[in-house]
């Protein structure tokens, strides 16, 4: 449904935020992006989003390059649920209108009153005329989150990217809310890409899990089997902090994430990498594929 070729971009000739990454998401699916803040993830999500335009590779939906002529029509099809819902809504608008605007922007057609009334019932908020006239600072977070996600589903969207959906909730309505998105998937049909570093919430919510890493997706599988079974140190090293999923000994990282504008040779988790080898200094791994199913670029696992 949605994915990258080899896709990168660079910032000011040098910073390298995404390089070289190759994703699918298939219909139906809920794939989760992982990993610590400033590998690059959210540089990757709104370029998905056509909010950032690759330096190189495609982006691709329905198995075509996106046409950046047609962004218009192209962001109808894929919405965006930000991270914090009280800076995502206007503090003037009504909740009615906040989730009206994606219907007054692209002019579609229909009653609006009753396609507002559908998209709210749909993100729990029922019965949905109790909300038209409320505005953000009168709903609890849960409540801002559910505007935000009915303000994208008004559209009837086929993909909905969520950049770290749950991460400003008390842990009471996470879970709501990641119920929700796994509702709207069987009702819906609705394919999802949710970037976060929370593995735990990965592990309730995903289908598959792509680990990135400075610029690159280091790992990727089916969720049971990456958080059962994790081939990349690095996935190892996060997990190992995760209580109710890692069975291991915890592992420190030593060093904060290199500089993107400086990335090293080799592989390019070698300098923080606990069971470094010589060979891993010098040895730059191919990017991994989009076919198949549990991979790592790592050399310990693909001598």
């Amino acid at each position: 449904m949605i994915g990258a070729r080899d896709l990168s971009v660079v910032f000011g000739g040098r910073v390298r935020a995404v390089d070289g990454v190759d994703l699918e998401v298939a219909g139906g699916e809920i794939v989760a992006l992982v990993g610590e803040s400033g590998c690059g993830k959210t540089t990757l999500a709104r370029t998905l989003l056509g909010l950032e335009k690759p330096t190189g590779g495609q982006v691709l939906f329905e198995g075509e390059p996106l046409d950046y002529r047609a962004l218009k029509a192209y962001r109808r099809q894929v919405q965006l649920v930000l991270q914090d819902p009280l800076g995502a809504l206007n503090p003037r608008h009504t909740v009615y209108d906040a989730v009206a605007e994606g219907l007054r922007i692209h002019k579609v057609p229909g009653d609006e009153r009753e396609l507002v009334a559908d998209a709210l019932s749909r993100a729990g908020l029922r019965p949905p005329e109790r909300f038209f006239l409320r505005y953000p600072h009168e709903l609890s977070g849960g409540q801002r989150q559910r505007v935000v996600i009915a303000g994208a589903l008004v559209l009837q969207p086929r993909v909905l990217i969520a950049d770290e959906p749950v991460s400003s909730l008390d842990a009471s309505v996470r879970g709501e809310i990641l119920g929700l998105l796994l509702s709207l998937r069987e009702e819906l049909g609705l394919t999802v890409l949710v970037v976060t570093h929370d593995l735990g919430l990965a592990w309730n919510i995903a289908d598959r899990i792509a680990v990135m890493y400075l610029g690159r997706i280091v790992e990727v599988g089916p969720t049971a089997e990456v958080l059962g079974d994790p081939q990349h140190p690095y996935t190892k090293a996060l997990l190992s902090v995760v209580p109710d999923i890692g069975h291991t000994e915890q592992i420190v990282l030593t060093g904060e994430p290199p500089d993107p504008a400086r990335i090293p040779g080799g592989c390019r988790f070698h300098p923080r990498c606990p069971v470094v080898m010589e060979e891993c200094r010098t040895t730059t791994l191919p990017i991994l594929a989009v076919e198949g199913g549990h991979r790592a670029a790592c050399l310990r696992t693909n001598p």
